[in-house]
């Protein structure tokens, strides 16, 4: 009864410590006052865990405001520099390794295309662990104040059991399941672990950038959302109540493997009619038959190019594009009644401007209109380079939720809270 009790305490504590920080990390610089109005948390509790905060050097003070009629009031932010957070993309042409701030500023970034080597998976391991090294090397940036490496990923990752490494959910028991890169089961969290100690937290790379775009861009205040993932491949993250949909075996969102056509194009993955093999980048530089031969982003800008210089047959996929991407969106507002629907990813980003108008038409015509009323598509607000934003995201999340527990200097097992 003992030991339970003591339980019940830790817990609580941590609780109000993550709430807190959470609150003054999404909301911005606070006062004490505006954290009781806002959480509800009694104010000797909110000045009891400021105090640990502040003390533990994970909230610091931002100046202050004043009041009506009495002292200034003085204002709380999360401190930046309390830690670090690095984020992985494996993309489909290259590994790109960011290292943030806790305020998620890049600090550093290394970009290393696959070439011939395509998806080997010694090979994109060895590129993150080479990546990691050169972030953390260039900046002189201390392993032991990194918080954790997030690693985004094309495919279905099997989460580990976070009961068998507390300190590190989701990392080194994390399996792939990557169908159109060849990977088959995949323990990437295992050959990582080979080559460094750093927390790991692996995700599906849509999912990464999902929740990077409901954290801080166009999906932000929206309880029930889809994010589109829009690149060589095309993926979604279905967003529920606030919380990410993963399905049974975390699989829910493979959107681009839903069917337009049946009997149509080969996909990737070994199926006939999928989205990807339509909308995906490397579906329409195939299609369009003029690509540079320099990388598929190089070839998409110049079909966009042409697209713009009126060139007809250009035009007409383009249009046969937004038309797929269209009644493909409007599935997803039939089968989820999203509130908002944004498209991201470095392809649809490069040709959201030009698509949107034509994109939001085709769902209006296809999808039932209640539904569709209800419903904004709007471009990502991030950046290409999102699914990196989102990567970071991932070791972000378990310092939120644990309250700011963080490995001590020298030693990578997470330190109970006093």
């Amino acid at each position: 009864m003992v030991e339970r009790s003591k339980q019940t305490v830790r817990d609580l504590r941590r609780g109000n410590r993550s709430v807190l920080l959470r609150h003054l990390y999404f909301e911005g610089r606070l006062s004490r006052h505006e954290l009781g109005r806002d959480t509800g948390l009694s104010g000797g509790t909110i000045s009891n865990v400021v105090g640990e905060l502040i003390a533990d050097g994970l909230v610091e003070e931002a100046g202050s405001v004043d009041s009506d009629g009495g002292r200034p009031r003085v204002l709380l932010q999360v401190a930046a520099d309390r830690g670090f957070l690095i984020g992985v993309d494996v993309g489909e042409t290259q590994v790109r390794v960011a290292l943030f701030d806790l305020a998620l500023t890049e600090l550093a970034a290394s970009d290393h295309p696959l070439s011939d080597h395509g998806h080997d998976v010694d090979h994109v391991v060895q590129l993150i662990l080479d990546g990691l090294a050169e972030v953390l090397d260039s900046t002189g940036t201390d392993r032991d104040r990194v918080l954790g490496v997030g690693i985004g990923v094309p495919g279905i990752v099997e989460q580990g059991d976070p009961a068998a490494d507390p300190a590190d959910p989701g990392g080194i028991g994390a399996v792939v399941h990557g169908q159109t890169i060849d990977w088959d089961a995949v323990p990437l969290g295992r050959l990582l672990r080979a080559g460094t100690d750093l927390p790991l937290h692996i995700d599906n790379g849509a999912k990464t950038l999902g929740q990077a775009e409901m954290w801080f861009g166009a999906g932000r205040g929206a309880g029930n959302a889809v994010v589109a993932l829009f690149g060589s491949g095309v993926g979604a993250c279905v967003i529920a109540n606030g919380v990410p949909y993963r399905g049974a075996t975390s699989s829910a969102g493979e959107w681009g493997h839903t069917k337009v056509h049946v009997g149509g194009r080969l996909c990737r993955c070994g199926s006939r009619g999928c989205l990807e093999a339509y909308v995906g980048a490397e579906a329409l530089v195939e299609r369009w038959g003029e690509a540079s031969d320099s990388s598929e982003k190089a070839g998409l800008a110049a079909l966009l190019a042409a697209a713009e210089a009126d060139d007809p047959v250009a035009d007409a996929l383009l249009c046969e594009t937004a038309e797929y991407l269209g009644a493909s969106i409007a599935d997803l507002i039939n089968l989820f009644n999203p509130e908002r629907i944004v498209i991201g990813g470095w392809a649809g980003l490069l040709l959201g401007p030009r698509l949107l108008p034509a994109i939001r038409a085709a769902a209006r015509s296809y999808a039932l209109r209640f539904p569709c009323e209800q419903t904004s598509i709007e471009l990502g607000l991030l950046g290409p380079d999102a699914v990196t934003v989102g990567a970071a995201t991932l070791p972000l999340a378990r310092f939120l939720d644990s309250g700011g527990d963080v490995p001590e200097p020298g030693r990578r097992e997470a330190r109970a809270l006093r």
